[in-house]
């Protein structure tokens, strides 16, 4: 009899993004007339940049040919894109990463959803909350939680709340908590960007308490202040208590592409029964090169593009769009009377529910009083209750559009 993996059914509802669709799709079918506009989840609006376009046209011309084919390509990446990351997103930043530590993939979050794979069951996890729902599900669905309480937090995973007290970013708990410790800065879904002292207290914390902290660095690309640490390698130590992963979805509109790295120093290491300390990277690179087949060629010419001269440029236009996006529904949203958070260094708004009231009823209300759909902070975990998260990846002209339907019904 094949037995089901019993730790799937602790997991509360249908995840967070599909029960969305679910209740958007039930109401366009109920009002097929409805103009929707779509500010729930963080998919990218615009085109890919022309730089983009041009590379990947390129390279299927090679592939076209006999002396261009390629078949599998290597696990871990192709060394053109190797080599542009480590430049550009570290060296220009005074961090030196080798090659062998860099792990090119097909996404960020199945990254972080798959870190949890070369890690004991018994490890202690820790979370941000609100947090981004791959890093709890995919630790319920390996065993290293009990069954929800009655406010959606499960047993065995210890949840650090960030709130407005603490800038959304909360300090590390005791010496010895946890084992492993989810952080993701610039945060979704509050916004919120940790800066170099509060993710020194974290490097500090891991390496006294002989952690891991896997740092989920995807929105790096929208810190606007140059003096914020993009990477967390920027803080000294963090090479050997961290792994960090970076994606090229929305910085350079990859969504519907699929690529992005990880990054494991030789540095970082964990333990076995017997006390023996084995390098992470050596781990995670035996499962890449047993699950994975490598990111396709013509989308790794793509990334590499995203680092010449005319794809930073364009890449970061549009950037800077998004980014203007946020300035307007964080200020228009603001002028009417709503508390907002988030939206300067990411392209979310985290807002209040007017009393703090129910999110869940705060996203029925947006959708069928101004066809406007967000995300409940309830989907992000408990302490997300009573706010509710908007996306700024939308048209300017929808999202001017969104503003005025919002302010007009709830201002």
């Amino acid at each position: 009899m094949a037995h089901v993996n019993e730790h799937y059914l602790k997991l509360a509802a249908g995840y967070l993004f599909p029960e969305i669709g679910r209740r958007v799709s039930s109401y366009a079918e109920a009002q097929p007339d409805a103009d929707l506009i779509r500010l729930g989840i963080g998919d990218v609006t615009e085109p890919l940049a022309p730089a983009l376009v041009a590379a990947l046209r390129a390279a299927c011309d090679e592939m076209g040919s006999a002396e261009g084919f390629r078949g599998y390509g290597p696990e871990n990446g192709y060394d053109f894109l190797v080599d542009a990351i480590r430049e550009h997103d570290y060296r220009e930043r005074c961090v030196e990463i080798a090659a062998d530590e860099i792990f090119v993939s097909d996404g960020s979050k199945q990254d972080s959803g798959n870190i949890q794979e070369i890690l004991a069951p018994e490890c202690r996890i820790a979370v941000t909350d609100p947090v981004y729902p791959v890093y709890v599900d995919t630790n319920v669905m390996a065993g290293r939680a009990g069954a929800p309480d009655d406010e959606g937090r499960y047993g065995g995973i210890l949840y650090l709340p960030a709130t407005e007290a603490n800038g959304f970013f909360p300090d590390p708990p005791a010496q010895g908590a946890a084992d492993v410790v989810y952080l993701c800065s610039p945060n979704n879904p509050t916004g919120s960007v940790a800066s170099a002292t509060a993710l020194g207290r974290w490097v500090e914390w891991a390496l006294a308490s002989d952690a891991l902290v896997v740092f989920d660095a995807a929105y790096a690309a929208f810190i606007q202040d140059p003096a914020l640490p993009r990477s967390i390698y920027e803080i000294p130590g963090a090479e050997r208590c961290a792994v960090e992963m970076r994606s090229f979805s929305k910085r350079a509109g990859f969504t519907g592409l699929r690529c992005a790295y990880t990054v494991i120093p030789k540095a970082v290491t964990g333990a076995t029964s017997s006390g023996e300390r084995i390098p992470l990277a050596r781990l995670w690179n035996r499962r890449h090169a047993t699950k994975f087949n490598a990111v396709p060629y013509p989308i790794q010419r793509a990334a590499e593009a995203v680092f010449s001269p005319e794809g930073r440029k364009q890449t970061r236009e549009q950037v800077a769009f998004y980014m203007e996006n946020a300035r307007l529904l964080r200020e228009g949203l603001g002028a009417a009377g709503f508390r907002v958070f988030g939206g300067e260094h990411a392209p979310y708004i985290w807002l209040e529910v007017p009393e703090r009231g129910s999110s869940w009823a705060f996203f029925d209300r947006l959708l069928e009083g101004a066809q406007v759909v967000g995300t409940p902070g309830a989907g992000f975990g408990p302490a997300g209750e009573g706010y509710f998260r908007l996306s700024a990846f939308n048209s300017r002209a929808r999202v001017e559009d969104a503003i005025h339907r919002i302010t007009t019904n709830f201002g």
